[in-house]
């Protein structure tokens, strides 16, 4: 089958195309610029160079496709000077992806939204009927609940055949998100801060694509599906991977109330100093846990993410290889 990948540049979406590829598919991908568009070239990858503010480009990649995947996103946290760029890419460009599929007849599609749209469900694993209407600790979260609840879900509503699915924390080789960021620096030795009690539901990279397949394979156009994975703490995960990496201390855990403090400080602090507000996101983000059931997933698609133990492993060693590389 042909699939059109948007983000196939990206972690999940390269482990989505990954997978695709794996299984003997045609992928076509949105990229940027020649380069990205070389890179992917190499696997065997359709390349269309375009953007998701380019109507055009989209109608290009999707002609004659089965399936799109729109995975592309801004996942910065960098506060507000970044909100109009996050709203283009997140809200206006999943608007334009879902309007073109839609156009061009697309037979199905599956869009990867995030447990983060539902705020702090304070400790409960809700189900895909939850919604969370109240503030949210960050540009990224709230353009990401805006493109789901305002584009994704009143379009499948109206007849769209997409699936809409919710990963949690996603871990594995090639994490270039900011927490994949924070993870390297701590087993570098550059960090070791954590939030005390802060959960999440982590799944693999590699766990989180092949729930992505199955969506498309298996899901009921109109359904959510949360693929989350087993939860645990921040504290535990990072003190887990420590361990693995030969560390002798665990990570220093530290309070939500001190954590949120110190956010509303820096936060105060970034109004005549605009580039501190991205610090103060991250500080109240990382007090924030939203869990999700995934019964739904394991259920309907088969969704079985490795346990913690199983997956940081080859996380851990590709961090530790990138800094060997680094120093050798």
């Amino acid at each position: 089958m042909h699939f059109f990948v948007t983000g196939a540049s990206g972690f999940v979406g390269g482990y989505i195309t990954s997978h695709l590829l794996a299984e003997g598919h045609t992928v076509t991908a949105l990229v940027r610029t020649p380069g990205q568009a070389r890179a992917l070239a190499e696997y065997g990858v359709r390349p269309q160079i375009g953007d998701l503010l380019e109507r055009e480009s989209l109608r290009r990649g999707m002609v004659r496709v089965d399936g799109v995947f729109h995975a592309a996103g801004w996942h910065r946290f960098q506060g507000r000077r970044f909100r109009k760029i996050a709203e283009a890419i997140n809200v206006i460009g999943t608007r334009n992806v879902l309007e073109v599929m839609a156009e061009m007849r697309v037979a199905r599609g599956v869009y990867t939204s995030d447990l983060a749209v539902f705020g702090n469900t304070r400790g409960e694993e809700v189900d895909e009927s939850y919604r969370h209407d109240g503030r949210l600790p960050s540009v990224y979260a709230r353009t990401k609940w805006q493109a789901h609840y305002r584009v994704a879900l009143p379009m499948m509503h109206d007849g769209l055949p997409l699936i809409v699915v919710m990963p949690g924390r996603v871990y594995g080789p090639g994490d270039t998100s900011q927490g994949g960021e924070r993870f390297a620096r701590y087993l570098r030795g550059r960090g070791s801060v954590v939030p005390m009690r802060t959960e999440h539901n982590w799944a693999h990279a590699s766990d989180i694509a092949w729930g992505h397949l199955r969506a498309m394979e298996r899901g009921r156009p109109g359904r959510t599906y949360i693929i989350g994975g087993p939860r645990h703490t921040v504290r535990e995960v990072f003190g887990r991977a420590g361990r693995l990496a030969g560390k002798r201390r665990d990570p220093l855990p530290v309070p939500g109330w001190l954590l949120r403090g110190a956010a509303a400080g820096v936060g105060g602090l970034s109004w005549p100093f605009p580039t501190l507000s991205g610090a103060a996101e991250r500080l109240r983000a990382s007090t924030v846990g939203s869990l999700g059931s995934d019964a739904r997933a394991r259920k309907e698609l088969g969704f079985d993410p490795r346990p913690i133990a199983e997956g940081l492993p080859d996380t851990v060693r590709s961090v530790l290889e990138e800094l060997l590389d680094e120093v050798g």
